[in-house]
């Protein structure tokens, strides 16, 4: 069916910069809309950052001014930029993307397996 890629993740110093990568594969014919959740242990996920089909982006209020989230539809990637990372961005981000696939006049959402983001501080 439909595959999300995420990768990107790593460990990095605070104060460092991580970009995440979210690729639609398989049956996947375009991606509109994306929004990045994380998720540390103990705690429950929540929305990082959603780009909406129109192009309007909303931020958690700890990482507005440093993650910015994009999307190349025409790659059907979306992106995740994170500068000056914190040890409290630690977590597994996912992506969750709106799909449309062959054979189908709507979108969809799925989601991406995870990658681990730890700052050390």
């Amino acid at each position: 069916q439909v595959q999300l890629e995420e990768s990107g993740g790593g460990l990095v110093q605070a104060g460092g910069s991580l970009r995440l990568s979210c690729a639609a594969s398989g049956r996947a014919i375009s991606m509109s809309g994306v929004a990045w959740y994380r998720q540390s242990p103990g705690k429950q996920r929540e929305l990082v950052a959603a780009r909406t089909s129109g192009g309007g982006s909303t931020y958690l209020d700890s990482v507005r001014d440093r993650f910015t989230i994009y999307l190349d539809s025409a790659q059907k990637t979306a992106y995740l930029q994170m500068i000056n990372l914190k040890p409290e961005d630690t977590a597994v981000y996912y992506c969750n993307a709106q799909i449309r696939i062959y054979g189908s006049n709507s979108y969809g959402p799925h989601w991406g397996q995870g990658t681990q983001v730890t700052v050390s501080s």
